[in-house]
């Protein structure tokens, strides 16, 4: 190895303390790993994915990373996070026991495992911290490569920020000089997800550095079956940058390496920082171990001789070999310190262990003095004490356990009434009040900016308003949006140059620039990914998807990462992407807006928008825009043509969130529905009203959220009679929407007949003017599934069509 200090202006004293500081953290993040496999093992943890192996190329990484910088990592990080000052021996052990105290376990209040990362972007109110006076990453998620997409986001804001004027940057950006850094195992570079986002950075020419820890193995699997040539920068060396063509800068370094290492980042860092070049460092010959996790044993799929290999080439010990042969240390001063660093170790568990218990003991304490009063009243005394010695003898009670006791002794003393009785069923709801919001909030926001809490603006109109193309609505709020919101971009498959494939966006890249206006590859996740990133840094970026069908190509990413974004960092960061698309009632197999149930159960956490018009659509955008929450916004495909009136408000309306609108009063039976299908149900409402059927129809409008004032129930009581129409397939949206209004709303008690649904087929739509019509709900199915149920009320009146 080179002598680091060479590089360095400090003195050999200095050189030695820092390297010793670093060494230090090495093995304390290593003895993490080994304590805390033993908890898992012996049963006081759940589960454990650990960093070792990876200590050294981590410290030289964490060297270059600076305030204002983000990483987007995955579960093998953790000396990083030490090295970086964000990660403590407590919260480490913390996270392991799944403590519930955010201050106590700061990576995710105990609702990831442990090995997943976060800093905390948000202050108590939902505001933005300064997140260039920080070290920042954003929130790990575990899918494998599913890390890259946002990383290509976190690393083009600063390219946004650095170009683009009248943004306000104070809390985000210093000339857009922060480097995106991501991580990735070696194994896990044979995802499209990797690939997609490796090469539209190449494209976007961002400060994005990718790490690659090369261990050889993914799991149990070596990398003769995931790499091609077993190298995956060998493979990559044609994304080469040269005097020719832009690209990558490809680095190649052994993970052992301390020197070597420091160089490497340094070199990255100033190519990255400077240059705005994406930058690929290939740490190779790195080692695991503990294998890949607490769930086997690495030694079941390593032959002796790779063992053997890892043993001698393990990081920290080549690191320390290193330090004796330089005179940075003796023998018996590193044991010394190893020593000192496993009692700090132990003592950081044992604090995380008692710090993980004082919330249960308090539960525990007080549950017990409960039903000891109520042995001691009831007829079932032997059951009741039954339970009491179990929860003493249980040394490592967990709430859900004591929960659970007290339930079951509710159980046996469902027959009695006394005031005992009652003080442990008002101590069971309190229970609940305290604990449940450690697993179930910040689901959805509960800042001030928070989508429901944005209040709808009507369009205005005047006199002179005229009919339009309903894309020019949309192209001139698009067109007041950017003028007033510097932090607003849009990109997308065709969003630039022809401004999008329905001229929503007509003339706005030449009017806002091919920053602020994109053309982006046909690469749906990174597409969503860009958005996540950007979001992160307080961009208010729209990220198109050409056609809701599309959507399927990054709905991964879209539930795994941006849905849970809020709730997976317990309200420490938030990811405000707009995601733009179009579907509803085209005629063939895609675009035609089958899949809305499945993105409904997969995507919660988002609001889910479906306008049945352009005004509508726009207003979405005007409200979602002051709002701190994602949202998908799926505008109508058969819509941008017809004619709207022009608002006089433009960029100022705002459709509600979470609001059903009635857009047609009726006594007879209520209908709802969302989207183009609305159109289909007003032609069949007109010819219903000619045989004395009056239907009330509903506009849903937001799916998720669905219907925060409970109208539809008002309608139902009215009406007494229920019908949701719904171009998904059987059991798709509608039946969300029948869950939402018979179970939430409790809508069951003013039927007088069975609520129904109408929905498409199950089959894809086929294509044509025909194959819509024999798919989906037409007019002719609506008058009669509306007649069939007005019949079996009073057949007499109407009488059986066939």
């Amino acid at each position: 190895m080179q002598d680091v200090a060479q590089n360095k202006d400090i003195s050999f004293e200095d050189f030695k303390k820092e390297v010793l500081e670093d060494y230090k953290i090495a093995v304390t993040s290593r003895e993490c790993s080994l304590l805390g496999r033993r908890e898992v093992l012996t049963g006081k943890a759940k589960f454990g994915i650990f960093g070792d192996g990876k200590e050294v190329p981590q410290l030289a990484w964490a060297k270059s990373f600076k305030n204002g910088d983000f990483r987007s990592g995955y579960y093998r990080d953790q000396t990083f996070m030490m090295a970086i000052g964000q990660l403590t021996i407590e919260q480490f052990f913390s996270g392991l026991y799944a403590n519930t105290n955010i201050e106590d376990e700061p990576m995710s209040g105990g609702r990831q495992m442990g090995g997943h990362f976060m800093t905390h972007s948000l202050n108590e109110d939902g505001s933005w911290k300064n997140l260039t006076e920080q070290k920042n990453s954003s929130a790990d998620i575990s899918p494998t490569a599913g890390q890259m997409p946002r990383l290509l986001g976190l690393a083009q804001a600063s390219k946004i920020y650095r170009n683009v004027e009248g943004i306000d940057t104070e809390n985000f950006s210093k000339n857009g000089d922060e480097i995106a850094w991501g991580t990735i195992g070696n194994a896990s570079t044979s995802e499209g997800l990797f690939w997609e986002t490796f090469n539209a950075a190449g494209v976007l020419q961002v400060p994005m550095v990718i790490n690659v820890w090369d261990d050889e193995y993914g799991i149990s699997v070596h990398a003769k079956h995931q790499t091609t040539k077993e190298n995956i920068s060998e493979i990559l060396s044609g994304f080469q940058r040269n005097n020719k063509d832009k690209g990558y800068e490809i680095i190649k370094v052994k993970g052992w390496d301390y020197a070597a290492l420091i160089d490497a980042y340094q070199r990255a860092e100033k190519i990255a920082r400077e240059e705005h070049v994406p930058v690929l460092i290939h740490v190779i010959e790195l080692t695991q171990p503990q294998g890949h996790s607490t769930s086997g044993s690495h030694e079941r799929y390593k032959s002796k001789e790779r063992l053997e290999w890892e043993t001698e080439h393990d990081c920290n010990l080549k690191m320390r070999e290193w330090m004796i042969s330089k005179g940075i240390a003796t023998d018996e001063e590193l044991s010394d310190l190893e020593k000192s660093i496993k009692k700090e170790v132990r003592d950081g568990k044992k604090a995380a262990v008692k710090a993980f218990g004082t919330q249960a003991k308090t539960f525990k304490k007080e549950a017990l003095e409960l039903l000891e009063d109520l042995e001691n009243t009831s007829d079932e005394s032997e059951k009741i004490q039954s339970l009491i010695n179990g929860l003493k003898e249980d040394t490592n009670t967990i709430k859900s356990r004591i929960f659970a006791d007290c339930r079951k002794a509710l159980r046996y003393v469902r027959h009695e009434q006394n005031e005992v009785k009652s003080n442990l069923i008002n101590w069971l709801e309190d229970f609940s009040q305290k604990v449940q919001p450690d697993y179930s909030q910040h689901l959805w926001s509960d800042y001030e900016g928070s989508a429901k809490n944005i209040a709808e603006v009507l369009p205005a109109y005047d006199d002179n308003s005229e009919e339009v193309d309903a894309r020019i609505i949309m192209r001139d709020n698009f067109d007041a949006i950017f003028k007033n919101k510097p932090e607003t971009l849009i990109f997308g498959e065709d969003a630039g140059e022809i401004g999008d494939v329905n001229q929503g966006l007509e003339g706005l890249q030449e009017k806002y620039g091919e920053l602020r206006v994109s053309d982006a590859g046909i690469r749906e996740a990174t597409i969503l990914g860009q958005g996540i990133g950007m979001s992160l840094r307080g961009l208010r970026p729209i990220a198109e998807i050409q056609y809701l069908d599309y959507l399927l190509y990054a709905l991964q990413i879209m539930s795994d990462d941006l849905a849970t974004t809020l709730y997976r960092t317990k309200g420490k960061q938030k990811s405000p992407l707009i995601v733009r698309t179009r579907g509803h009632r085209l005629e063939g197999i895609w675009h035609s807006g089958s899949p809305m149930g499945g993105i409904l159960h997969l995507v919660r956490g988002i609001n889910v928008l479906v306008p049945r018009n352009m005004t509508k659509a726009a207003g979405f955008y005007n409200t979602m825009l002051e709002s701190d929450e994602p949202s998908l916004i799926v505008e109508c495909l058969n819509g941008y043509r017809l004619k709207e009136k022009l608002p006089s408000n433009l960029g100022e309306f705002r459709t509600p969130v979470g609001q059903v609108e009635t857009i047609r009063d009726g006594q007879d039976i209520t209908v709802v529905s969302y989207g183009s299908t609305l159109r289909i149900i007003e032609q069949a409402a007109e010819e219903l009203a000619e045989i004395g059927i009056d239907i009330e129809l509903i506009d849903v409008q937001s799916l998720s959220p669905f219907d925060l004032n409970h109208d539809i129930v008002k309608s139902v009581e009215k009406t007494n009679r229920l019908l949701v129409i719904d171009e998904d397939v059987p059991g798709g949206a509608s039946a969300f929407i029948l869950q939402k209004i018979i179970d939430e709303q409790n809508a069951y008690q003013y039927l007088d007949s069975k609520p129904q649904t109408l929905t498409a087929k199950e089959h894809r739509p086929a294509y044509g003017t025909d194959g819509d019509y024999f798919s989906k709900p037409s007019a002719e199915d609506v008058f009669e599934k509306v007649y069939a149920i007005m019949h079996e009320f009073n057949p007499q009146e109407f009488p059986a069509i066939r």
